[in-house]
């Protein structure tokens, strides 16, 4: 008996997302069906929102559920299962196949498109690889936020820049995914840590969650400010001046600005004896972006990038659950607001406009 499913579609020309009811397709062989309990709304959904499109798309990328059916292939989970969606793939070193991207068939004959998971809807299809069992006693809606905002945050300052405790960071842009960035940056025992924001409501938010210093860049440019929080008079650079900088510099935003800017912030390097900081690329650029290659050359820095905070899920996902019940991880405070389904409009408005404070999330 085939399921029916309540999805929220972007339509190929100009115009808000829809609400469609359409018949999922019976499972294949690795593929798992989830009723969803929430799903976070990501900013990186405005960029495909923004750009022009070949088809008609299918949003979302992070969610909470529970198994409804399972594919042939699939081993992992079974149904009543609790789980997490996400769009990267939960173990991809033991995976011997790259997973399906799920598309589906409209009422009207037209395919909608997925970049690999749709998380939009009361009901979803989504590859064995991007679904992760979870404790069933969680709290279904909050750690909803998990499948993105949290991995790809505080993996970034765990798993790609690997902070060590005693290391400076600054962290540019505190939504979500810069927030986890904070609590990872705070649970490793980084010091300082360096909010940096346009808003003075989220840099007074960001350290509820572990910021010790903050500095609104409406205010001016903060890159000196950071240097002067971050000086080594007891070191020199190659030009004789004491090093300054960050150790690590996060940009969760991905502007033209802000990708300059976290260079600049970086520490320069110890001349002789130790390389420079660096900087790390977060946030999903919309642009290119002009790096100084003299001081990145002359002060031995990094520019990398994090994609999904270079996560494991299967590893990752349980850790961070766990953060959460010790009360590391405050996702209840960082869940600032919730819509339903139906306020799928709303929500990504307030998102755009910059009124989410800290995430928002659906709840079904």
């Amino acid at each position: 008996m085939s399921i029916s499913a309540r999805v929220a579609v972007l339509p190929q020309t100009k115009g808000p997302l829809e609400i469609i009811e359409l018949d999922l397709p019976e499972p294949g062989p690795y593929d798992v069906i989830v009723k969803q309990y929430a799903s976070g709304v990501c900013h990186s959904q405005l960029h495909q929102m923004h750009s022009p499109r070949a088809a008609p798309l299918l949003l979302g990328h992070e969610s909470t559920g529970v198994v409804l059916k399972t594919g042939s292939e699939v081993t992992h989970v079974k149904e009543s299962d609790t789980v997490m969606v996400t769009w990267v793939p939960r173990d991809a070193k033991q995976s011997s196949r790259f997973p399906n991207i799920v598309n589906l068939t409209l009422p009207n004959g037209t395919l909608a498109t997925s970049r690999n998971v749709f998380t939009w809807a009361d009901i979803v299809v989504a590859d064995e690889q991007f679904v992760v069992k979870v404790d069933p006693n969680i709290n279904r809606e909050v750690t909803a936020i998990i499948g993105c905002a949290v991995m790809t945050g505080a993996g970034a300052v765990e798993n790609t820049a690997q902070v060590k405790s005693g290391q400076s960071v600054v962290i540019f842009g505190v939504g979500g995914v810069g927030l986890s960035a904070v609590v990872a940056a705070k649970t490793i025992g980084a010091n300082p840590i360096i909010a940096v924001d346009l808003d003075e409501e989220k840099l007074k938010f960001a350290k509820r969650f572990g910021a010790t210093h903050t500095i609104n860049a409406a205010d001016g440019d903060p890159v000196p400010k950071i240097h002067a929080l971050t000086s080594h008079k007891d070191k020199r650079n190659i030009m004789g001046m004491p090093v300054t900088g960050a150790d690590f510099a996060f940009d969760c935003i991905g502007r033209k600005q802000t990708m300059e800017q976290i260079v600049a912030a970086s520490r320069s390097g110890f001349f002789g004896a130790e390389p420079g900081g660096t900087a790390v690329l977060v946030g999903v650029p919309q642009t290119s972006v002009e790096l100084n290659a003299t001081d990145i050359l002359i002060n031995e820095k990094k520019f990398i990038g994090s994609i999904g905070g270079s996560c494991c899920p299967d590893r990752d996902f349980s850790k961070y659950l766990d953060w959460y019940d010790k009360g590391l991880l405050d996702l209840d405070s960082m869940v600032t607001e919730r819509f339903g389904l139906d306020q799928i409009n709303e929500a990504t408005t307030a998102l755009d406009n910059g009124e989410i404070a800290g995430r928002a999330i659906l709840v079904f």
